[in-house]
C-alpha cells in the first residue's frame, strides 16, 4: 500500500511531543525542534504521564494522537530503559504518520491504530553531530533530532536499518454470561478508573451490579450515564469519553476510595443480565471466548485511502 507525503498545516510540518519527563526536560526537546524547525507547529500534549507507565503510555498516547491530521510526527518519551539495550526507532505508518521514540512497546497501539508499515533503528552516527551530556536524555539528544530530520523531508529509513519493533498491545476484556473481567487502564487526575471493558459491552436496560477489584470483596456498583446523575461521593460506573467502562466516585476520587491503581483486576458482575456485543461485522452475537480481538479498541471513523 502506498504512504502518503508528508501532510502539513499552512506549508508548516507538525510534531507532537508527549512524556512522563515534566516540563523542564520537555522544554529541551522543544528548544532542539525550535533550532532545526522554525516554521513547525509543535503541540504539546501532556508531560505528566505516570512515570515509568509504558502501557498506560501508550494507551494514552493513542488517545491523544490518533486524530491528528495523517502525516504528523509524534515523540514519546517513556522510556526507563534509557541508555540500555532498548533501541531508539522510527516507526512509519500507512497514513504517513511517523513515531519517534524508544522501543520499548510505548509506540506499538499508535501504530496499530494509524496502520503500522516499517520501523527503523536510529544511527546517532546519520544524525547531525552535537554534544550529548550524559546518556540519560534520548528525548533531546536523539528522538527531537531524528523528528527535526524528518519534518524537514528526509526518510526515515535514512536514520538507519529497518528493525521490528516491540509489539505491546493493550490487554482485552473478557466478556461472558453475566460478568465483565478486566482491568484499570488508566487512572486520571480526578481519580476515575478507565476500564479496558468498552461501553458498548454494557446490557442495555441494566442499572446495577457489583464490582471485585483484585482478589477483594464483592460490592454494589450502580450504573450512571453521567456524573451528575451519579451523585456526589458515589461509587459507580458509567461509560467514559474512550469508549470504555470506567468507575468513578461523583465529585472524589474512586482511586482513593477503593485503593486501586493502573492494571489493577477487576469484575463487574451483572445479575440477570444477557451480556452481548457486537462483532466486526456489524452482527450481534453472545460474548465470550470467541468474541471480538481486540474489545479495547473503540471505533474510529476510517481514514481515506493512502494515495
Amino acid at each position: 500500500m502506498a504512504r502518503r507525503t508528508r501532510v502539513v498545516r499552512g506549508g508548516r510540518p507538525i510534531v507532537t511531543l508527549t512524556s512522563d519527563t515534566g516540563s523542564v526536560y520537555a522544554a529541551q526537546m522543544r528548544a532542539v525542534l525550535a533550532q532545526s524547525l522554525h516554521a513547525a507547529e509543535i503541540f504539546d500534549l501532556a508531560h505528566d504521564l505516570p512515570a515509568h507507565g509504558i502501557r498506560e503510555a501508550g494507551f494514552l498516547l493513542r488517545a491523544m494522537a490518533e486524530r491528528f491530521p495523517a502525516g504528523s510526527i509524534h515523540i514519546a518519551v517513556i522510556d526507563p530503559g534509557v541508555g540500555g539495550a532498548r533501541a531508539p526507532i522510527v516507526i512509519e505508518c500507512r497514513d504517513g504518520s511517523v513515531l519517534v521514540g524508544p522501543d520499548n512497546g510505548v509506540l506499538w497501539p499508535l501504530a496499530e491504530r494509524l496502520g503500522y508499515h516499517c520501523a527503523y533503528r536510529i544511527d546517532a552516527r546519520r544524525l547531525p553531530p552535537r554534544r550529548r551530556v550524559g546518556r540519560t536524555f534520548d528525548g533531546r539528544d536523539l528522538f527531537a533530532p531524528a523528528a527535526a530530520r524528518i519534518a524537514r523531508g528526509n526518510p526515515p529509513s535514512e536514520l538507519g536499518p529497518r528493525v521490528r519493533p516491540r509489539r505491546v498491545r493493550l490487554p482485552p476484556a473478557r466478556i461472558r454470561e453475566g460478568a465483565l473481567t478486566g482491568e484499570v487502564l488508566h487512572v486520571d487526575r480526578f481519580g476515575n478508573l478507565v476500564t479496558n471493558i468498552p461501553s458498548k459491552a454494557w446490557p442495555a436496560g441494566a442499572r446495577s451490579s457489583q464490582l471485585r477489584l483484585r482478589a477483594g470483596p464483592l460490592r454494589p456498583l450502580p450504573f450512571a450515564k453521567s456524573y451528575e446523575a451519579l451523585g456526589i461521593g458515589r461509587l459507580g460506573i458509567l461509560p467514559s469519553s474512550f469508549g470504555l467502562l470506567e468507575i468513578a466516585v461523583g465529585q472524589g476520587s474512586a482511586a482513593r476510595h477503593l485503593e486501586a491503581r493502573s492494571a489493577d483486576r477487576i469484575e463487574v458482575r451483572v445479575s440477570g443480565a444477557h451480556l452481548r456485543v457486537r462483532g466486526a461485522s456489524g452482527r450481534r452475537r453472545t460474548s465470550d471466548s470467541s468474541g471480538p480481538r481486540d474489545p479495547v479498541r473503540p471505533r474510529v471513523a476510517r481514514r481515506p485511502p493512502a494515495t
